[in-house]
């Protein structure tokens, strides 16, 4: 193993925040306005934190209130460090990635497997989380080692032959974290400690998967909460039945397991962009299309990370996210301009559009920050001249109409049935009259001639041209 001086390799510069800082800043307001967003957010470009913020409760029944060092579940975003992992002890000679799974366990009912396979999610093995729903005991905690014998007594089928199609598949993530154990000697947990975190500093940063099964704490702990309609509030998952997972599965770690703050992923993040915990040409490799997910959106997963062309402009991405109940994450890095975001939210908050938006005010883009439209009484007349096809300029391209049908404006996307009734906000701005917050906005000159045309699509403002 290579040893790592890091304060010499990658200072991590906390900077006054920029000039953007308030439109960052009101960007989330909105969220936890519109939206209800609860969690901790960090925005870096070239190596500089430029905003760094948290919003509302780490536990809702105390209303103690987050803060940079709040302690988050990371669920999927683990994976990424169970790949490093096994990437370390491949540069140690320890393993090779096209070593057999059955080389490590050998009674396991499933053949020409390699550990390539499992890295990437083209194994086709079953998914341990979904088979044990059916048929463990869910008053007792399942640790990896009750998942691996449960695979090999149940035998459960395979879902397809390795290497013929990509599917996402935690059992995969679980096998690898057992495997670094095997190999270590050391717990996962210990290994992460002594080869990641305590190198990076990441001293907020640990495997936590005994909340439900010991008395332990963690400090500043931003405990997930799910919203019940019932009672009509922010609850633990812990007393609903269909969500009781997280009890019996608590033990299990590779596919999830790691908890920590957006300080210390954004040491890791950095740890990555440096090659520092592996060699270049090795994290090149964990960067690099490993296998196809999905051909329509160019998407691929390298090594614990996916990788794509963000629609919108901001060019390549590598990220994760992680979802389980009470928690919904992104760790995500724009290369072509080294942006990397993290949000991390406790309360199940959707991060999708904030990620973009934050984006587009790091690489300096327009942005709209949302707001609740109000609709106002004018004749369709006075979009008259505008009715006809535009083209925004996405990747790839999209082209909508602007229509009037019986005395309404409707929006409808090219080869798309749909029709999206647009509403007047103004002389010079219509509205999704639905759940899509999507604007049309004409911008006129001093004359009051139409000039310009931008859609705004959830605060992501690009200017369209019309071709018919």
């Amino acid at each position: 193993m290579r040893y790592i001086f890091l304060p010499f390799l990658f200072p991590i510069i906390l900077v006054a925040q920029d000039r953007n800082n308030s439109l960052y800043d009101s960007i989330m307001k909105a969220e936890l306005t519109l939206n209800g967003f609860n969690g901790n957010v960090l925005v870096a470009k070239a190596g500089k934190i430029i905003f760094q913020k948290s919003y509302g409760y780490r536990n809702y029944d105390t209303k103690e209130l987050l803060d940079s060092n709040s302690v988050f579940e990371l669920a999927s975003i683990t994976k990424q460090f169970t790949a490093v992992c096994i990437l370390q002890l491949m540069e140690a000679g320890k393993l090779k990635l096209s070593d057999s799974l059955r080389q490590y366990f050998p009674e396991m009912p499933y053949h020409n497997i390699t550990i390539q396979q499992l890295l990437t999610h083209t194994s086709g093995l079953p998914d341990y989380s979904d088979s044990m729903g059916n048929y463990w005991n869910h008053k007792n905690i399942a640790f990896n080692n009750d998942a691996i014998l449960f695979l090999e007594k149940e035998k459960l089928l395979a879902n397809f032959k390795p290497d013929t199609k990509w599917q996402y598949c935690n059992t995969g993530y679980m096998l690898l974290a057992s495997i670094v154990e095997k190999l270590s000697g050391l717990t996962f947990q210990d290994y992460l400690q002594q080869h990641i975190f305590k190198p990076l500093h990441m001293n907020h940063s640990r495997i936590y998967n005994t909340r439900r099964s010991s008395t332990e704490v963690i400090p500043d702990y931003a405990y997930g909460f799910v919203y019940s309609d019932s009672l009509k509030r922010y609850i633990l998952p812990d007393s609903l039945p269909a969500l009781d997972y997280v009890f019996y599965l608590d033990g299990i770690v590779g596919d999830g397991g790691v908890n920590s703050t957006t300080t210390d992923l954004y040491k890791w993040d950095r740890a990555l962009k440096n090659h520092v915990l592996l060699r270049e040409d090795t994290q090149n490799e964990m960067f690099s299309a490993q296998a196809t997910v999905d051909t329509s959106l160019n998407s691929s997963y390298g090594y614990g990370e996916f990788l794509g062309q963000n629609s919108f402009g901001l060019g390549n991405y590598i990220a994760h996210s992680g979802v389980w109940p009470g928690y919904l994450n992104i760790m995500s890095r724009y290369v072509k301009d080294d942006i990397t975001i993290i949000i991390l939210s406790n309360n199940e908050s959707n991060y999708h559009w904030p990620l973009y938006q934050l984006g587009y005010v790091a690489s300096h883009k327009a942005v709209e920050v949302p707001y609740k439209h109000i609709s106002v009484s004018l004749n369709n007349s006075s979009f008259e001249s505008d009715f006809g096809k535009y083209m925004i300029p996405y990747v790839p391209a999209t082209q909508f109409n602007l229509f009037e049908k019986e005395g309404k404006i409707y929006m409808r996307f090219e080869k798309d049935t749909s029709e999206f009734e647009f509403k007047p906000e103004s002389l010079t701005k219509l509205f999704n009259a639905g759940k899509n917050d999507q604007q049309i906005e004409f911008i006129q000159n001093s004359f009051g001639t139409k000039q310009q045309v931008f859609f705004v699509d959830h605060g992501l403002k690009t200017e369209i041209v019309k071709v018919d």
